[in-house]
This record gives C-alpha cells, structure tokens and sequence, in this order.
C-alpha cells in the first residue's frame, strides 16, 4: 500500500494512492486520525486504511498538492557516508554511523520546487532511501528492528555544500531543500529493504545508483544504533545514505541549478520529483 500527504483544495489530507487515482482516506478517517503520522502510529492505524485500499478512487493527481510524505516528523535523523564508494569520496574513516538532523520544515514533497539559496552556488543532490517508524521505541535491538517500520520512501537530501564547514547541520536546513516523497510504500510490500536499489537523475542523467544491500550500516543497525541514544516515535524519519556520484566530488563539480530537475526513484515506492528554483 502506498500512502501519500497532500493539499486539496488547500487542506492538508492523505490517502492511498493507486494506478487509478486517490482514495482519500483524510475524509474517511481524518476524525480517528487528523495525518498520516497518526494513522501509522496508532495500533490498527494501518488495518484500518487497508479496508478502503480497494474503494472507488476519490481525487486524481492533478487535484493536490503533494507535501512531504510526513510533513511533521518529530525527528529527521541523517546518516553520512554509508555507502562505501560515498565513504572514498569524502575519504570518511569514522569506525560508527555519521549521524546529523534535518529540521521539518525544511521539507517539500514530490513534484513541488527545491529552493536554490541566492547565497551559495553549490547546492547538491543526495538520493536516499528514508525510513519511516511506525512504532515508538528505545534501546532496540537490531534483530527485531523492522518490526517497528511503517515502511520507506524517496528522499532528495540536498546540500548547500559551502555552508556545511566542519559539520552538516548549516548545509542540511535551508528551506525546501529536502525532497520527500511521492510516498510511503508499507512493510507488507517491502519486508526487506535489502533488496531495493537508489537512483538519481539530473535533467534526466543518471547521477548516482547503488543497492541498500551495500550500505555500511544496514537499516536495522542504523534502528538499533539510533534508539541507543534518542527514544524513537511513530513518522520519525531515518535518511540512510546518499550513494557515491554525489556533484561534489565529480570533476568538474556538478551543482543543480533554476530549471534543473533532480529525480530520485526506488522500485516499489516510485519517483520523486522536483525543479529547482532561485530563492
């Protein structure tokens, strides 16, 4: 099942998407759960939305707006350098998870704009697979990690490279830099993540692609490692890793720029997909 945050008519809602359409489940469970994050984070949350998967379709796309897939998230934990040939790039050595934070409101979702600060020139594409939690818990253990999944989406975690200096975090919050969506593909369709693979296009050129089976740190360690130290909670989000490819380290570097179009997919979730403006 694949869910999706969205405007209509200007009001915040969810639902399922389809090949179809939309079935709006906003209007058919907003009074139990008010977002997305509170439908997978309730016991039946999920169990209830699979009632409606098969129900007649109540928006087509170009109806909504997309938002991030969660738009609220209490935490966006980031990982760097996770997958080996991104580790060679940066020439990272660290022995645990680079672990840093993306704030919320630094989000967009799928086929809206990414903002290019006037300030810097340098602003990057990263790809990622994100995980969203759908139960609350701390001190996990690694074996028992994607029990408390929801599922995964796409994410852009864009870069203002000159402005990350010794660490990520001034790099990583600009506003409308991070691109999140189209949406989340639950744990029933993807029970192992291991086998999906991250793709990034640039203006239609293939930019970065590598499988999550080669990440550094594999999702349940990431889960294990990450509520060693913070509780998790239902739509929290963990940014796996970006693959090597990154414009950074090609040569010459290679920076988006307005009317570029930066495009991550991943099968089974889908394509994200976004333009980049000046700000």
């Amino acid at each position: 099942m694949k869910l999706a945050s969205y405007l209509v008519s200007g009001k915040a809602s969810y639902g399922i998407l389809t090949p179809d359409g939309i079935i709006d489940l906003g209007s058919k469970l907003g009074h139990q759960y008010p977002d997305l994050k509170s439908l997978i984070g309730a016991q039946d949350g999920l169990t209830q939305a699979k009632t409606f998967a098969h129900s007649p379709c109540d928006l087509q796309e170009d109806q909504i707006v997309y938002l991030p897939t969660i738009p609220n998230p209490n935490k966006i934990l980031c990982v760097g350098m996770n997958y080996a040939e991104k580790r060679v790039e940066f020439n990272e050595t660290t022995p645990a998870p680079t672990i840093f934070v993306r704030f919320p409101d630094s989000q967009t979702g799928n086929k809206t704009v990414i903002v290019k600060p006037t300030i810097s020139d340098e602003l990057d594409y990263e790809g990622e697979l994100a995980v969203i939690m759908g139960k609350s818990g701390f001190h996990i253990k690694k074996e028992d990690a994607l029990q408390y999944v929801a599922g995964y989406s796409c994410y852009m975690d864009g870069s203002i490279r000159d402005w990350q200096f010794t660490w990520f975090t001034a790099g990583k919050n600009w506003p409308n830099t991070g691109g999140f969506g189209p949406c989340l593909t639950t744990t029933d369709d993807i029970p192992d993540p291991k086998v999906l693979t991250v793709s990034t296009y640039l203006n239609g050129q293939q930019m970065q692609h590598d499988t999550v089976n080669n990440l550094v740190y594999s999702v349940p360690e990431l889960i294990a490692y990450i509520s060693s130290f913070t509780r998790l909670s239902p739509g929290d989000v963990i940014l796996t890793g970006s693959p090597g490819g990154v414009g950074k380290k090609r040569v010459p570097p290679v920076f988006m720029h307005p009317g570029d179009k930066i495009e991550v997919e991943i099968p089974k979730i889908g394509r994200l997909i976004n333009t980049v403006v000046s700000e």
